[in-house]
């Protein structure tokens, strides 16, 4: 194993761009849509949700933020390192988290142009249609934020848990 001493890192990248500065009223408009978004979506759900997402998306900032949030509300390394591979490790999780997870999968590649009736069934007989609402709600902000993210190239590695609220 090596630790930080042993290892010499390659250099940080710039971010491309800071788009809130830039852009503030849609950046603005983004955390509004986000609060919206989030509202009724169990909290560990939405974690799930967002790292996933962030993970499919490569958005190494969102990852970072949403990882590190996850962490310190409590859930687990565990259960955060096998998300990547959850259809190997579906013990983990719960049927609800599961139908959330696999949504989230389908509405970030939707190369296909659709979201599979069977994925949008398994989800609809976890959630309400409420609360089914507000989880697609909830992925398709997220996968905005990525775009901003992979887009503007923001920096992981600087955020401290509760910094900012996406």
């Amino acid at each position: 194993m090596t630790t930080e001493a042993d290892t010499k890192h390659l250099p940080e990248r710039a971010p491309r761009l800071d788009w809130a500065q830039h852009a503030p009223q849609v950046y603005k408009a983004m955390v509004a849509l986000d609060a919206a978004a989030r509202r009724g979506v169990d909290p560990v759900i939405l974690e799930l949700v967002k790292i996933r997402a962030s993970q499919l998306n490569h958005c190494a900032f969102c990852l970072d933020m949403h990882s590190k949030d996850a962490l310190a509300a409590g859930e687990s390394a565990e259960r955060i390192i096998q998300l990547g591979a959850w259809e190997e490790s579906q013990h983990f999780y719960t049927a609800k988290e599961i139908a959330a997870i696999e949504l989230t999968e389908a509405v970030t590649v939707i190369t296909d142009g659709f979201v599979p009736d069977e994925v949008f069934a398994k989800a609809a007989k976890e959630f309400d249609e409420t609360e089914l609402a507000q989880l697609i709600a909830a992925i398709t902000v997220i996968n905005a934020w990525n775009r901003f993210g992979v887009s503007c190239r923001l920096v992981p590695g600087h955020y401290t848990p509760g910094q900012y609220q996406h």
